[in-house]
């Protein structure tokens, strides 16, 4: 019996999660005028792929679709290098640097700096940005998502819980700080990387309100505030080009997802162990 009422729970949220998905998937296919007709097909009438071609026109919608997808992808994929980098070595830093100055004052700063609400920090570092002369630039994308604690945090616990032999083995046949940080380290926790991976890319690929606050110019937004402003413009009543813009869009970050899916569930499975 409760085994049964699990099941039908868990069916009853996957339905839940997966009807909005559908419908956008649905509405895609359909003209405008069916789209706007509010019944509640998921099949379309007449199915069509008009939405797919204008939308990929980027002349006729007078909108730059691909530029957009672009640069969310360049965004996307140089944010996540960025944190990778400094999330890997501020984490090894803090948990194998004995004599690192402040080593443990410095993580609980970095910990507590999560509970910080972003929006407090939205206004200073706009200002910040401006003030530099950034803003409408891919450095004003890029350089906000550089500096989350999160990724530090994460890779802390693995790089922290790591064997002390293996490190001092390494020590013992001539291996400096950089090699075990390359060459021991990094290459471990590949699960650990490829989770941050897909966390951050998803992160920095489905920000919304930065990318539109940061760039001014058509040519300069991302997919999530292209849409938004295509929403709020001429195609507002367009709901078929709009949910096939959506699907594009989030085909990316499911490709993504589904490339690490491996790593992404081993690096779960490993935490749960330890």
């Amino acid at each position: 019996m409760r085994k049964t009422l699990l099941i039908t729970l868990a069916v009853i949220l996957a339905v839940l999660f997966l009807l909005p998905l559908i419908w956008m998937v649905s509405t895609s296919f359909k003209n405008d005028f069916e789209a706007l007709a509010g019944q509640m097909n998921l099949i379309p009438v007449k199915p069509t792929l008009e939405n797919y071609i204008e939308g990929l026109k980027g002349e006729l919608m007078n909108v730059p679709i691909t530029r957009w997808i672009t640069n969310s992808l360049f965004v996307g994929a140089a944010g996540t290098a960025i944190v990778l980098l400094f999330s890997s070595m501020a984490a090894f830093a803090l948990a194998r640097l004995q004599d690192l100055p402040l080593r443990k004052l410095m993580f609980p700063m970095f910990v507590g700096s999560m509970m910080i609400p972003g929006v407090l920090t939205f206004l200073p570092m706009y200002m910040e940005f401006n003030a530099l002369g950034l803003i409408n630039t891919y450095a004003a994308l890029i350089l906000p998502y550089s500096s989350g604690a999160f990724g530090v945090f994460l890779l802390y616990q693995f790089f922290a819980s790591f064997p002390k032999e293996i490190e001092e083995a390494a020590r013992i046949d001539g291996a400096n700080k950089w090699q075990i940080y390359a060459r021991i380290l990094l290459p471990a926790s590949v699960s650990i990387m490829v989770t941050l991976a897909i966390f951050t890319f998803m992160g920095i690929y489905n920000d919304f309100v930065w990318p539109l606050y940061a760039t001014t110019s058509p040519e300069m937004r991302t997919i999530t505030a292209g849409i938004a402003m295509m929403a709020q413009g001429s195609y507002t009543q367009a709901y078929g080009k709009l949910m096939a813009m959506t699907v594009i869009a989030t085909l990316p970050v499911l490709i993504v997802f589904i490339i690490g899916q491996r790593s992404f569930v081993k690096a779960i499975t490993q935490a749960g162990v330890k």
